[in-house]
């Protein structure tokens, strides 16, 4: 059954492409009461097909061309989801109200415009979130910048990370943790790209993310390491009273069997010296495998990749794959906090959520 699921979401998705193509189509003749929907048709089919060709032939190339492709396929992603919003919303409205066609279609429009723009001005302020968490064992207090999903590639480079550098610096924190999705693909894929880390004031730790593995996760490593920063492959290492454990991007387990060679996170933490006692902070890109670090001592879980679904309403559905999705949860005395991410992954909006930037400090207990 399982190796239908991918047609079955493929029929899905192209059922809601078509459906929202010919329902734009048909609001927008009548908005400006066009004589034929012909070109119409053709414009939504063409964007679409440019959106989804753009992004999947060109999210990971180098060219100046990829680069362009990509970032007006993201761009136009974002705006038709709110286009579409906007028809709908304007759609209801004019149940109540009745206004001129040419006025409905012109709002529409004009509100996909404005959320677009507010969109991507909101992922491009990064926020500092500040939380305190209580840690057993714990001697003295330890600050800890958490980045996650800074996703240097097509739209943000080295002016980004020097920006996030510099409000990491302002918090004077004593440890920096990168819970991974540094690159996003080869377009910047270069160590002029990070080297802003070199003026960061901390040790900086380092875990690979999925999208650092589409990239290239040894070429991504090996330029970090050039630089100083401190990357983590499945082990265990120490900063002041932490036990840090480090692991690459995988899953929790091998639920119905899976393949047994394939490393997991149940797996990976039997196989690590891991000290009972010291307080332990774990890094993984993903929120998987809680239960199996709550079992290995472990008194806080870091971890990014959810983006709290970075846009509406995709962040309302967010909940339903990721129990947990965004900021600090317990399980069993394992603290997890889950970073929205200090960038963002497609469309370079955020509407509904926040590039975010947590800055934790952990406190006795």
């Amino acid at each position: 059954m399982k190796q239908f699921f991918p047609i079955l979401f493929l029929v899905i998705f192209l059922g809601i492409l078509i459906s929202a193509n010919i329902y734009l189509t048909r609001r927008f003749t009548f908005y400006f009461d066009l004589k034929s929907s012909r070109y119409l048709y053709l414009t939504f089919a063409s964007v679409t097909v440019f959106m989804i060709a753009g992004i999947m032939v060109f999210s990971n190339a180098a060219s100046g061309f990829a680069n362009l492709a990509y970032s007006a396929a993201s761009i136009f992603m974002g705006f038709m989801l709110y286009l579409l919003l906007a028809v709908l919303a304007v759609h209801l409205l004019s149940v109540f109200v009745q206004l001129q066609p040419k006025i409905l279609g012109t709002a529409s429009l004009a509100l996909a415009v404005l959320v677009t723009t507010l969109g991507i001005w909101n992922a491009m302020y990064k926020r500092v979130t500040r939380v305190d968490i209580p840690v057993k064992g714990l001697k003295k207090e330890v600050k800890i910048m958490h980045l996650s999903d800074i996703h240097i590639g097509h739209f943000w480079g080295p002016k980004t990370l020097q920006k996030i550098v510099d409000k990491t610096n302002q918090e004077n924190p004593d440890v920096v943790f990168i819970t991974g999705d540094l690159f996003d693909g080869k377009i910047r894929l270069n160590k002029a790209s990070i080297e802003p880390l070199k003026k960061l004031s901390a040790p900086v730790y380092f875990v690979e993310g999925n999208h650092d593995g589409y990239s290239g996760a040894k070429e991504v490593k090996a330029k970090l390491r050039e630089i100083g920063v401190n990357v983590l492959e499945n082990e265990v290492t120490h900063f002041g009273e932490l036990q840090i454990i480090g692991l690459n991007h995988m899953r929790a387990d091998h639920p119905n069997g899976g393949n047994p060679e394939r490393p997991t996170i149940q797996s990976t933490l039997s196989q690590l010296n891991i000290f009972d006692g010291p307080p332990t902070v774990l890094l993984h890109h993903s929120p998987d495998g809680v239960e199996y670090a709550n079992r290995h001592g472990v008194d806080l879980y870091l971890a990014g990749h959810t983006h709290n679904g970075q846009l509406f309403p995709v962040n309302l559905l967010i909940p339903l794959f990721y129990k947990y999705n965004k900021g600090l949860f317990n399980y069993k005395g394992t603290h997890i906090y889950v970073s929205q991410g200090a960038g963002a992954f497609g469309p370079p909006m955020r509407v509904g959520t926040i590039s975010e930037m947590p800055l934790l400090t952990l406190k006795p207990e």
